[in-house]
């Protein structure tokens, strides 16, 4: 069975972020907010300037013609500001799984609510809405934030694929794997919104 449109663009929003479908309108938010190379040192691509920027957001677009991603911009809701991206890819309708990922923030906003609710939203919509049975990250095995923070949102490390990709230099990456899977999703679910709900008692406070 094919794969095409178990997953639509949709708008998801939260009290923090509200993510869209990526478009070429957020060329300029994105160049604006993520040149900084350290949002690109793990990733398998640099973007340097404008026009790696919108080669980016160009590439995303076609990959999500067939229907195997479906890209957002990342919105700042108290700035209106565009802050990074995400994807959901791999996506397989006839297992219902899929992987998020892709995901850049611009270090300025690295440390707020922004990453822990667009991660609520898209799995709410993944586990919730379309019935996934699994959803799926995965990181650079060097990068002990993102692997930390992975295991911090409560995936399940699931074990690494050696040489996986070639990166920026020719570097060869091995790629550790993490997932939520159904049984799991109430625990994360329930995880993530005690997470939030204390950044929203840090913000009352004026903490955050």
């Amino acid at each position: 069975m094919p794969n095409v449109r178990w997953v639509e663009p949709i708008v998801l929003e939260g009290h923090w972020v509200r993510l869209e479908p990526l478009s070429l309108d957020h060329v300029a938010g994105l160049t604006d907010v993520g040149l900084d190379a350290e949002i690109w040192r793990w990733m398998p691509i640099s973007v340097q300037s404008p026009g790696e920027m919108r080669a980016l957001v160009e590439n995303a677009l076609a990959d999500a013609v067939d229907g195997s991603q479906v890209p957002f911009a990342i919105i700042d809701r108290a700035s209106k500001r565009v802050v990074g991206s995400t994807r959901f890819l791999n996506i397989d309708g006839s297992n219902r799984r899929l992987e998020i990922g892709w995901t850049w923030i611009s270090p300025r906003w690295q440390r707020s609510a922004i990453n822990t609710e667009a991660k609520l939203l898209m799995m709410r919509n993944a586990f919730d809405t379309l019935g996934a049975l699994r959803v799926e990250f995965k990181t650079d095995s060097l990068n002990e934030r993102s692997r930390a923070a992975l295991l911090g949102i409560g995936a399940i490390e699931e074990g690494t694929l050696r040489n996986h990709m070639v990166t920026q230099g020719s570097r060869r990456r091995h790629s550790s794997y993490y997932s939520v899977i159904e049984e799991e999703w109430p625990r994360v679910r329930q995880h993530l919104e005690g997470r939030l709900a204390r950044h929203a008692r840090e913000a009352d406070a004026g903490l955050g």
